[in-house]
């Protein structure tokens, strides 16, 4: 009997939070924040390929609004665009955790191998419109990632975005534990979204250099 309770006890202990049972009151506290403070993001307008062009008008024939799968076409695309320029690798759907939570990130970066290892630089939330939602679980795989590179005394600065496909919002935390915030950037300007994509992707690179 008594060590059915122990057992229990530590299955209790161990049970670890799934990033999308956080709420942002939840993701705040967790990370220890109040509010997040503004982020400008320096970046010159990328024009897209004409690749780009005739894939998003080949997209035309597929439903983009209806979730958040439809919507990772759209994002899958506006990525392709940047990633190419960078020593870097993305994975769809890769498992995260910490050692108080756990579960499957939308899109990961981290250094172009055929292995997903530390360090982890960038998390992607892919949202049907749900901005809130997606941001709390952004602030808390973030802080996984953190924790990740901390067991291999890798400790860099972490980035998060989380797009709809048409809306793009970006975010870092810092090694101090201070998360900064952009205001949202339309696919209208593409230029924009892709010059701040890439910029993203430059300090992520740097992280793995220095």
């Amino acid at each position: 009997m008594a060590s059915t309770q122990v057992s229990k006890k530590t299955s209790l202990k161990t049970k670890k939070k799934s990033f999308s049972s956080f709420d942002l009151t939840t993701a705040f506290k967790q990370l220890g924040l109040e509010k997040l403070k503004p982020w400008t993001v320096e970046a010159q307008g990328i024009q897209p390929s004409e690749f780009y062009y005739q894939t998003l008008k080949r997209l035309e024939k597929f439903d983009l609004r209806s979730n958040e799968r439809s919507k990772e076409l759209l994002i899958d695309l506006i990525l392709q665009e940047t990633i190419q320029d960078f020593e870097l690798k993305i994975w769809k759907g890769a498992s995260l955790e910490s050692d108080s939570t756990s579960g499957e990130v939308d899109y990961l970066l981290t250094k172009d191998r055929d292995y997903l290892e530390a360090p982890l630089l960038c998390v992607i939330e892919a949202k049907k419109d749900d901005f809130e939602q997606g941001l709390a679980q952004c602030l808390v795989e973030m802080q996984a990632c953190q924790w990740s590179n901390q067991q291999i005394d890798r400790d860099v600065d972490t980035f998060g975005i989380v797009s709809n496909g048409s809306t793009w919002e970006f975010y870092k935390l810092t090694t101090e534990g201070i998360a900064y915030g952009t205001l949202p950037f339309s696919i209208g300007d593409i230029a924009l979204v892709l010059g701040l994509l890439h910029q993203i992707m430059s300090l992520c690179q740097f992280s793995i250099r220095c």
